[in-house]
C-alpha cells in the first residue's frame, strides 16, 4: 500500500505526534509499504525528500502547550495539490481535533481515510464547542478512528462522538540496543535524567528542581542531565547554589545522543503534571534499560503497568518525589528489577508489533482497488469548508 501520513504540527520542531508519525513511516517500509507525510514547516528546504509542505506553521496556546500549525486557503491548496499528485492508496490524519492542516487534509480528500488521535484532551470545552461543526464535518468523512490511549478515546468519545480502535504509541527497541553512555560518563552511579522542554510548565522540570536539594543532601554524588529545548538561561539562574553544580544542560540532543544520555542514566525521571495521554519517553528510557520515575498520572500508570514496569511518586509533590528518588539511588537491586521489567515492558510496544495492527486497520477501509482523491466538491473559504452545489442548466423552458 501507499500511505500519506498528514501532521499536524509543524515538522522541523521536536515533539511526539511527529515523532510518532516518522516511526510509523519507518515501520511501514520495513513491512513493505510506502510512506509519504504531509506537514507544516519553517524551513522547507531542509525537510526530507518523503516530507512535503502544506505552508509555514502559526504558533497557537492548546492543551498547556504551544502548537505550530498551519490552517487556510494557501494550505488547503497545497493539500489538495499533494492529494493530486500521491496517488495514496490510504490517507491517515493525525490529531483532527482542531482546526488544523488533519482537517484540512480531511475535508480536501474522498476515499479510505483512517484518523488517530493522541491527546486526552483538544483545547478548552469553549474552543471545543465552538469548532463543534468544522469538527463533524471532517470526522464524518473518516472510516477508521485510533486511539494511541484509553484517555485519548475518552476524549474522542466525549467531544466527537463514536469510538476507536486502541492501538499503543510504539517504540523503536532497536534504537536503544546496546550501552554506549555518554562522552565521560557511565551507568552504575547516582544520574538521573529528565528530557522535554524545560520552559513548559506540564512536563514538569521545577517539580523536579525543587526535590533536587533533598536529594544531593541524601546523596551528594548525584548528577541530573537535563535535555530538551528551550531557554536555558532562566532555568541556571534560578538554581540554587547546593545543586547548581550538579545540573548538565544538554540542549536538543539528536535520536543518537538521546540514546547514550538513557544509556547514562541510573534513573529517568518523568515528574509531567498533567495534558499526558501515553508517554512515548518512558518506553524509550525503558528499552535503554534506564528505570523510570514518573509521576502518577493515569496515562504514566498504563504505560508502566500500575507500577510493575517503573515507580511512581505523587504529582507535583517535590517531597515524594526526593523520596522516591532517594530509595531508588540507594537500592541498586531494586534498580536492577526495574529495568528488566522496564526491557520487557518497552518490548510490547515496539513498532513492529504495533505496525502490524495499524495496517490492519487500513485493510479493513481498503476495498477492492478505491484510491484516495481530490474531493472537488469542497472549497475552502475563511475559516468553513463549503460544498459546491452545481448551478442548474438552465433550458428553453426555464422561467427567467
Amino acid at each position: 500500500m501507499r500511505i500519506g501520513l498528514v501532521c499536524p504540527y509543524a515538522w522541523d520542531t521536536p515533539g511526539g505526534v511527529a515523532v510518532h508519525i516518522d516511526d510509523l513511516r519507518r515501520a511501514l517500509l520495513r513491512l513493505g509499504h510506502e510512506a509519504i507525510v504531509l506537514a507544516p514547516a519553517d524551513d522547507e528546504d531542509a525537510l526530507p525528500d518523503y516530507v512535503t509542505s502544506a505552508g509555514k506553521p502559526i504558533s497557537v496556546s492548546s492543551n498547556g502547550s504551544v502548537a505550530k500549525i498551519t490552517f487556510g486557503p494557501g494550505p488547503a491548496a497545497r493539500t489538495r495539490r499533494w492529494l493530486k499528485e500521491s496517488d495514496l492508496d490510504i490517507l491517515h490524519v493525525h490529531e483532527p481535533m482542531s482546526p488544523s492542516l488533519s482537517i484540512l487534509s480531511i475535508w480536501a480528500a474522498e476515499g479510505p481515510i483512517v484518523a488517530t488521535w493522541h491527546s486526552s484532551v483538544a483545547s478548552s470545552r469553549r474552543d471545543i464547542n465552538a469548532a463543534a461543526p468544522i469538527m463533524r464535518s471532517a470526522t464524518e468523512k473518516v472510516r477508521a478512528r485510533i486511539a494511541v490511549s484509553e484517555a485519548a478515546r475518552q476524549s474522542l468519545v466525549e467531544y466527537s462522538g463514536g469510538d476507536a480502535v486502541l492501538i499503543p504509541n510504539g517504540v523503536d527497541c532497536s534504537l536503544y540496543v546496546g550501552d554506549e553512555p555518554l562522552p565521560g560518563r557511565s551507568r552504575g552511579g547516582s544520574t538521573l535524567m529528565f528530557l522535554g522542554r524545560i520552559d513548559e510548565p506540564r512536563k514538569g522540570l521545577p517539580v523536579l528542581l525543587d526535590a533536587l536539594p533533598a536529594v544531593a543532601a541524601a546523596v551528594p554524588d548525584v548528577h541530573l542531565l537535563v535535555a530538551g529545548p528551550g531557554e536555558v538561561e532562566p532555568v541556571r539562574a534560578g538554581l540554587p547554589p547546593a545543586i547548581a553544580g550538579c545540573v548538565e544542560f544538554l540542549g536538543l540532543v539528536s535520536q543518537e545522543d538521546k540514546a547514550r544520555a538513557l544509556h547514562s542514566a541510573d534513573l529517568y525521571v518523568a515528574p509531567n503534571t498533567g495534558g499526558e495521554s501515553f508517554g512515548i519517553i518512558l518506553l524509550e528510557a525503558m528499552a535503554a534499560g534506564a528505570p523510570v520515575v514518573a509521576s502518577d498520572l493515569d496515562a504514566f500508570e498504563r504505560v508502566l503497568d500500575g507500577g510493575r514496569a517503573g515507580a511512581h511518586f505523587r504529582n507535583e509533590d517535590p517531597a515524594d518525589l526526593a523520596r522516591v528518588l532517594i530509595a531508588l539511588l540507594r537500592d541498586p537491586q531494586r534498580r536492577a528489577e526495574l529495568q528488566l521489567a522496564g526491557r520487557a515492558r518497552a518490548a510490547q510496544f515496539d513498532w513492529a508489533r504495533v505496525a502490524r495492527q495499524v495496517v490492519a486497520v487500513y485493510e479493513s477501509v481498503t476495498p477492492g482497488d478505491e484510491k484516495v482523491v481530490a474531493d472537488l466538491s469542497t472549497q475552502f473559504w475563511g475559516r468553513w469548508p463549503v460544498r459546491r452545489v452545481p448551478s442548474p442548466v438552465r433550458g428553453s423552458g426555464d422561467a427567467g
